[in-house]
């Protein structure tokens, strides 16, 4: 595993726009999408991850319960992202240098995208938050945040941390990407459809 390095796996929201079921637990190849991305973080990347579970927590926790991954509830998923975020910080471990906030919904994130954006990381001495980006510099998920913004991270505003990463135009470093298939993520039922066609 990478060293002072953790992944926050987002997977506490209630996919209200999907509808009745739970777009964590919809399959690609075979497999559901939370699966898919917590696989690539912990098996593939190699990072500690803590998932962040809520709404139907038990069958999140089913899905990936041979992984070795760590979980964490939180009961006021309802609230919002920010809320998730903190109680993901709350549960690390000492010693953590950096966390990478990854939303539960990608189902083309790559090993390879994470260990760039760590690599972009350690470069910039741990200090400085790696986001990802487009060719043309629009911020994306995943964010990598060094340790002196835990505090900040755990009294977000329920939106999450977009508004923060805007407050701190000295402290980033965007890593573009070409290839922005890994950005994709999964609102409604029409955009998992069309993913599975890509996958």
């Amino acid at each position: 595993m990478r060293t002072g390095i953790t992944a926050i796996l987002l997977a506490a929201g209630n996919s209200r726009r999907f509808g009745a079921a739970n777009k964590l637990l919809a399959a690609i190849d075979g497999q559901p999408l939370i699966r898919r991305v917590a696989e690539e973080i912990t098996l593939r990347a190699e990072v500690r991850v803590v998932v962040v579970t809520g709404y139907d927590r038990h069958s999140i926790e089913r899905a990936l319960s041979d992984l070795p991954l760590h979980f964490a509830h939180n009961v006021h998923w309802q609230t919002g992202m920010g809320s998730s975020i903190a109680v993901g910080i709350g549960a690390l471990p000492p010693k953590i240098e950096g966390v990478m906030i990854v939303p539960g919904d990608m189902p083309f994130l790559t090993a390879s995208l994470i260990k760039t954006l760590i690599d972009a990381f350690d470069k910039n001495c741990r200090t400085s938050i790696i986001f990802s980006a487009t060719a043309a510099g629009e911020q994306r998920n995943p964010v990598l945040w060094p340790r002196r913004f835990f505090s900040q991270l755990k009294s977000l505003e329920p939106a999450g941390g977009k508004a923060l990463l805007a407050r701190q135009p000295l402290e980033v470093h965007a890593v573009k990407f070409d290839d922005e298939r890994a950005f994709h993520d999964v609102d409604t039922q029409d955009e998992m459809a069309a993913l599975v066609t890509m996958s």
